[in-house]
């Protein structure tokens, strides 16, 4: 297939069905892809194309599960990093249910629920905060109503739970078990992480990221990749903030993964594709933000798209696009195709 024909090169051994196990029973395999991208979510609902995907770019959602669907071989994963919906309900958790199940119908359409890629979707601030004046503020009902309608899409429990405000923990004050969490697969770890918890928006539980990391270390991952809504760096796009809202927090949360050398820490929350290396040979940020959220005016030549990661001894990261207007956001471009916009190599 033509759409694909750069990454030809990619291949795979034995497929196996997809599993989670702990580090003492996660098999090497020697080259295997997943998927990652995040922001699908529209901007005003008067932009949708269809009422009953109100809060969606449908016809992004759409062709991202199709293509990903037809990727030869297909992706052990498709994870998908926050914004799924508008969300902002102002306390109607029953809208913001529907908004989801809305996300989740489409994606039961697609081709791609017939195949045996494991969707994983996690929560970013549209889905767990509030519009507060100019702030947006976590909600303890949102992040209820989030576990339960995407509980399926939910990869893992074995994150921290609440603690209060306790010197030497994270002071979450709610439980946040299955919204940060970890998995193996392959013989790498993966790290869920919810960068606006309750009272601790724009941050990172770092105490409990310290510990899951070293027992994954010590265990001898092979790639550590980590996940999660908001930038940890700011990008040459700066439209918003992210984790540097609270440096502190940041730098110690980012000391952890490069004590344990992560290979990487995807992210999106800013509109756009990008990198940033913060630390020479240390772990690297990717922003894979463009999934179908209007992009800023001053990234030239705006793409919407999908993330490909193959893993093997070393990490490639293809940055999968296709030309969009900004005018017309929500529009089909079908005559638009999907090609290779970047291309990096990690070699942790």
């Amino acid at each position: 297939m033509k759409l694909f024909a750069g990454l030809a090169s990619v291949s795979i051994g034995i497929l196996t069905l997809f599993s989670f196990s702990g580090c003492n029973n996660n098999p090497v395999i020697d080259e295997y892809t997943f998927v990652v991208t995040g922001d699908d979510r529209i901007a005003a609902k008067e932009d949708s194309a269809h009422p009953e995907y109100n809060t969606i770019n449908e016809y992004q959602v759409k062709r991202l599960f199709k293509e990903v669907s037809e990727m030869k071989p297909l992706p052990k994963m498709l994870i998908v990093d926050g914004d799924l919906v508008l969300g902002y309900t102002d306390g109607d958790t029953v809208k913001l249910a529907n908004e989801l199940k809305a996300w989740i119908k489409l994606y039961k359409e697609s081709p791609l629920a017939n195949t045996n890629v494991k969707l994983i979707a996690f929560a970013g601030n549209h889905e767990t905060c509030e519009k507060i004046g100019s702030s947006r503020i976590g909600s303890a009902p949102d992040e209820r109503t989030f576990i339960r309608e995407m509980k399926d899409y939910i990869a893992g429990d074995d994150g921290p739970h609440y603690t209060g405000l306790r010197p030497g923990t994270d002071s979450l004050m709610t439980d946040q078990s299955k919204l940060s969490y970890s998995f193996d697969f392959g013989g790498d770890h993966y790290v869920i992480l919810s960068t606006d918890a309750v009272d601790r928006e724009s941050r990172i539980p770092y105490h409990w990221l310290e510990k899951d990391l070293k027992k994954a270390h010590d265990n001898g991952a092979r790639h550590i990749f980590l996940f999660g809504h908001k930038p940890a760096w700011p990008t040459a796009h700066l439209t918003e903030t992210g984790l540097d809202d609270f440096p502190a927090n940041r730098d110690s949360a980012w000391a952890v993964m490069e004590k344990y050398n992560a290979s990487a820490y995807f992210c999106s929350h800013f509109h756009i594709w990008d990198t940033v290396h913060p630390h020479q040979g240390k772990t690297w940020e990717v922003v894979c933000g463009n999934a179908g959220a209007p992009c800023p005016k001053d990234w030239i030549g705006p793409y919407y798209g999908f993330t490909v990661v193959k893993v093997y001894s070393k990490v490639d990261i293809t940055s999968m696009g296709r030309d969009l207007d900004n005018d017309t956001y929500t529009a089909p471009r079908d005559d638009k195709a999907t090609m290779i916009r970047a291309k990096l190599t990690l070699n942790q």
